[in-house]
């Protein structure tokens, strides 16, 4: 064997890993799918984008993992033309993968017939988006707690106080409106004192946690009260690391959002899917600096309800915005506070039958 040869074979030896361990740091999705339509390679951002392994999807088609009538099958057809081809804004709707927009490149390679596809999902910069908006909403709610806190709670004193001294002098016609005042103060001053848990400025004490306990608890809370008669299902990750955070706080984010996903559940067939994973690699970079958040940890909540309304979907995480007829809207925008409190994200995908509330969180750090 002549030096030449030599080399060609070890290049052909090494490559195969060299090439897996390429695919795998990519956070683009990437398919290799041959001349009848099986896939013949996948790499992690596949495994995680169609929550499935890699041997798995090795062993299905391109119509198995995406609806029968994709634009992606079309693109892959063109394709096999010999010209590489990119379309941007294709959704895709799968159990599997949820509803998602992606960006799509498709590449034939030459001689073999086979197609690499790669899917970039359109999420990703969105979801730097919402965590600077609900950073935003975070910072906003705290200046108009410390306002309301110091600002109304004060004058309303005052105006009960005045309202108690005209009840005593009133003719007993009027004694129901001085009553009214009275019992309405007392709710503006209730409502101040639920919007000063979003002024504390104190550290927040964390430790390592193991979140399916804070989930379990979470569970059981649920199951004894406003969720009686709704199914749970946990699709646990049982090699999940530890969540680096404050246990009570957790217990109070998802506490919420699964009283939330109790509330919008049908009477009849209810059902809240509780899921964490470990997400390879996810590391977003923060706007406006060189520093990059890793929120490796994924915990998601998931109800068969009707879905929220697209209006709302926008400012969900704002205070006051509810669907609820005696809601005030503090629920989710507190769970936002606390999840940035944490340095982590949170986000929703909903559709009739499926809305998914997905919060993002720092692993604990290694022990010395």
């Amino acid at each position: 064997m002549n030096g030449r040869a030599a080399v060609r074979q070890a290049d052909r030896m090494v490559q195969p890993p060299e090439a897996a361990a390429i695919l795998d740091a990519l956070r683009s999705v990437i398919l290799v799918v041959d001349e009848a339509g099986r896939i013949t390679e996948a790499n992690a951002a596949a495994e995680q984008f169609f929550d499935c392994g890699a041997v798995v999807l090795r062993s299905q088609t391109l119509t198995q993992v995406v609806p029968p009538d994709s634009p992606l099958l079309m693109l892959v057809e063109q394709a096999r033309g010999g010209n590489a081809v990119s379309e941007y804004g294709i959704i895709l709707d799968t159990p599997r993968t949820g509803h998602r927009t992606v960006a799509v490149d498709a590449s034939p390679i030459e001689a073999s017939g086979s197609v690499v596809i790669a899917l970039h999902e359109q999420s990703i910069a969105a979801k730097m988006g919402a965590h600077m908006s609900h950073r935003n909403v975070a910072r906003s709610v705290t200046g108009m707690a410390a306002i309301l806190a110091h600002e109304v709670k004060n004058p309303l004193s005052g105006i009960r106080g005045a309202a108690q001294l005209l009840e005593q002098s009133a003719p007993p016609e009027d004694r129901a409106l001085t009553q009214l005042i009275c019992e309405e103060a007392d709710r503006i001053v209730a409502l101040v004192d639920r919007m000063e848990v979003f002024s504390e400025r104190r550290a927040l004490d964390r430790a390592p946690l193991n979140i399916h306990r804070v989930l379990e608890h979470v569970r059981r809370l649920a199951e004894s009260g406003f969720a009686r008669n709704v199914r749970f299902v946990e699709n646990y990750d049982p090699s999940l690391p530890k969540v680096w955070g404050n246990r009570d706080q957790l217990i109070q984010v998802f506490l919420n959002l699964v009283k939330n996903a109790a509330e919008a559940v049908p009477e009849e067939g209810g059902e809240i899917v509780l899921s964490t994973a470990y997400q390879h690699g996810v590391r977003l970079a923060i706007p406006g600096g060189d520093s990059r958040v890793h929120l490796p940890l994924m915990v998601s909540v998931q109800d068969n309800g009707s879905g929220i309304a697209e209006d709302l979907r926008p400012h969900l995480f704002d205070p006051f915005v509810t669907t609820k007829h005696t809601g005030t809207g503090l629920g989710l925008a507190l769970v936002a506070k606390i999840i940035d409190d944490h340095g982590g994200l949170i986000e929703c995908d909903s559709q009739p039958r499926r809305t998914v509330f997905r919060v993002l969180l720092p692993m604990a750090p290694a022990e010395e």
